[in-house]
This record gives C-alpha cells, sequence and structure tokens, in this order.
C-alpha cells in the first residue's frame, strides 16, 4: 500500500505507519477540532490519501475509547480506485458533546482482501440454494 500524507498532516507532524505486531488495523487521525452535539455527524479530515491494491477495501471501524463515549464511524468503505482525502464520517450517539482535538486518533483502517465474483441472476426464487438459514434476518441465527 502507498501513502501520501497532505501539507497539514505533515505540519502537525502526524505520522502514517504500519499497525504494531499483533494489531490489525492503522491508526487514523484529526486533523482539525470539531465538536459533536449529541445526534451530529461529521467528516472528519485526516489528511491521507491511499493507494489501496486491487483485490483490497479498506474498511474503517470505531475505536474502543471513542465508541464507548458514543462517537461511532459509519459509511467507512474505501475502494481501492478512490485517490482522495481519508475523511472519516463520526456520529455522536451519546448524550454529551463530544470535542474532537487535532492529532486525535478518532478511527482505525483495516485492509481486507476482497473477492467480489461475477452474478449470475436465476429466473425462479427456487433456483438459489436451500440453506438451514433460508429467510431468517435479525436473531436468526440464534443469541
Amino acid at each position: 500500500m502507498r501513502a501520501y500524507r497532505n501539507q497539514k498532516m505533515r505540519r502537525l507532524n502526524i505520522e502514517f505507519r504500519a499497525p504494531r505486531p499483533g494489531d490489525a488495523g492503522y491508526d487514523l487521525y484529526a486533523l482539525a477540532e470539531h465538536c459533536l452535539a449529541p445526534g451530529e455527524r461529521a467528516a472528519v479530515g485526516t489528511g491521507l490519501h491511499l493507494e489501496i491494491p486491487p483485490g483490497y477495501v479498506g474498511l474503517v471501524k470505531d475505536r474502543s475509547s471513542m465508541a464507548i463515549a458514543g462517537i461511532h464511524a459509519i459509511a467507512g468503505v474505501i475502494d481501492s480506485a478512490y485517490r482522495g482525502e481519508l475523511r472519516i464520517l463520526l456520529v455522536n450517539l451519546g448524550d454529551a458533546e463530544y470535542k474532537i482535538r487535532p492529532r486525535q486518533k478518532i478511527a482505525q483502517l483495516l485492509i481486507v482482501s476482497v473477492n467480489c465474483p461475477a452474478v449470475e441472476e436465476v429466473v425462479s426464487l427456487r433456483d438459489l440454494s436451500a440453506t438451514e438459514r433460508g429467510e431468517g434476518g435479525f436473531g436468526s441465527t440464534g443469541d
């Protein structure tokens, strides 16, 4: 994977480096201050542009320290063809305002191999193979 740090990211001395041994994701940092009121969303810039290899996708995930405060990363799929700045969509599901500081870790990025097979359209629903789960939705696989 190749990465470009924009000037603001460099001025703030924010590095982008591989996870430590045993860690799954890359840390992503905020470039500017944001105050999120309860229920509010914000697209927070990271200053980072990536070249994710073909056959892989970046998945943006919560940081547990922020999630416990009600701050969650949403809409986090980074396709390998995307070259724009990574902006992390955060939402405050908590009861209090949450202040994000410059250089604060706001999310983590997982790079995952993907295989999107071609789609074969069938004429009848019965043409799809049967499974034990069938049409079961939320909670259908047990607790």
